[in-house]
């Protein structure tokens, strides 16, 4: 029998992007296979979460030392250090720097080395500190992709025996949305006006936004342009940019030709997927990239980058591009408004490549890798 301990702390959040959805969905599904097993589970919280937020069992002990700084290097240093488990697990945080027993830390992606100028510069010093330590205080990585795994490698020269490549999982609440009259009432909710290409992401420079914006206004398609997400680092610019584009689509009467809805909730996000002539998500670096497999589970159609992890994981099902090159991006933007029969097809193996991706699987993977040097 198996002792976790797991940071929690991630996964509080009720608006969750990225690595709180990650922490979110994988606790959720190792919980009741860690009881399958015979192992016990202790969560962390450096606030009350809410009770519906992870599944209740006797094997899962909350243990909730509320502090607003500096939580990790102390609290929660201090409760590792009084009660420590056989294993502590961080899945979208930072091991504590005084913590010496044995962690695994899953890394997201080293996109900061990639595009230093789309962060902050006190996020990109966090960023290569966190990663690093992460990276050599832990027994075990765990890394979203194999594109990550080759930065790890690359950049901070960690061996590739101790990173295990254990991809994510897809929102198993996501599948297409058929009824029309949902898929309405969700656009008329957002004043979105149909068709319409989406973006669904974080609105920061990393996802290539002005380049979108760019591609956007050179394809002259009559669709709207949504870009729906919470705004992140440095996106000011990218707002302005909006603010002060105008386009001339004389055959479109669309208005305005670009949407911003904002954050998009999770019961909303099937119908806005659903409803899109395609997703367009030429990032510039992503170590995984989950808008993608969200919008293949939904059966639309996407558009992506052919660089970092974006490849791995869209597979065969999708249109991929240079991000770097706005005019081939507004070509693909033109390509897909006009050819129904790829948006099709694109769909169709995007329903199949998604099944590659289970939380159940992902719980499981990480469980073996424990138990693999714990037991």
């Amino acid at each position: 029998m198996m002792l976790m301990g797991i940071d929690a702390s991630r996964a509080v959040t009720s608006r969750r992007t990225g690595t709180e959805a990650y922490a979110w969905f994988l606790i959720r599904a190792l919980i009741p296979l860690a009881g399958q097993r015979g192992h016990s589970v202790r969560l962390y919280f450096n606030r009350p979460p809410p009770s519906d937020l992870f599944p209740q069992a006797d094997h899962v002990e909350n243990v909730i030392i509320p502090q607003a700084r500096l939580w990790t290097h102390t609290r929660l240093a201090v409760e590792l250090h009084r009660r420590p488990p056989d294993v502590f697990f961080t899945p979208a945080h930072v091991i504590p720097f005084s913590w010496r027993g044995r962690s695994v830390a899953t890394i997201h992606d080293l996109g900061y080395h990639h595009y230093p100028e789309s962060h902050p510069r006190r996020q990109r010093a966090y960023l290569r500190w966190s990663t690093r330590h992460n990276g050599r205080r832990s027994w075990r990585v765990i890394a979203d992709s194999q594109a990550t795994k080759e930065d790890l490698i690359r950049f901070d020269g960690l061996s590739p025996h101790k990173i295990g490549v254990i991809y994510p999982g897809v929102d198993p609440d996501l599948r297409p949305v058929t009824d029309k009259s949902r898929i309405t009432a969700v656009l008329q909710k957002h004043n979105i006006t149909p068709p319409y290409f989406l973006f669904l992401s974080t609105l920061q420079p990393r996802k290539n936004l002005s380049r979108l914006i760019d591609a956007y206004g050179q394809s002259g398609v009559p669709h709207q342009l949504v870009l729906a997400g919470k705004p992140g680092w440095l996106a000011q610019p990218i707002l302005d940019k909006i603010t002060n584009c105008q386009f001339s689509h004389p055959q479109s009467p669309i208005s305005p030709p670009i949407t911003l809805p904002g954050y998009i909730s999770n019961g909303d996000k099937a119908a806005l997927l659903s409803g899109a002539t395609a997703v367009l998500y030429p990032s510039l670096y992503e170590g995984f990239g989950f808008p993608v497999l969200e919008a293949q589970a939904c059966g639309t159609a996407v558009l992506t980058s052919r660089t970092s992890s974006l490849p791995e994981v869209a597979g065969d099902a999708a249109l991929l591009v240079d991000p770097l090159d706005t005019e081939a991006m507004a070509a693909a933007i033109r390509r897909l408004a006009q050819d129904e029969a790829l948006r099709r097809a694109l769909a169709a193996k995007g329903l199949v490549n998604v099944q590659r991706f289970s939380w159940g699987d992902t719980a499981g993977q990480v469980l073996n890798l424990f138990e693999g040097h714990l037991l």
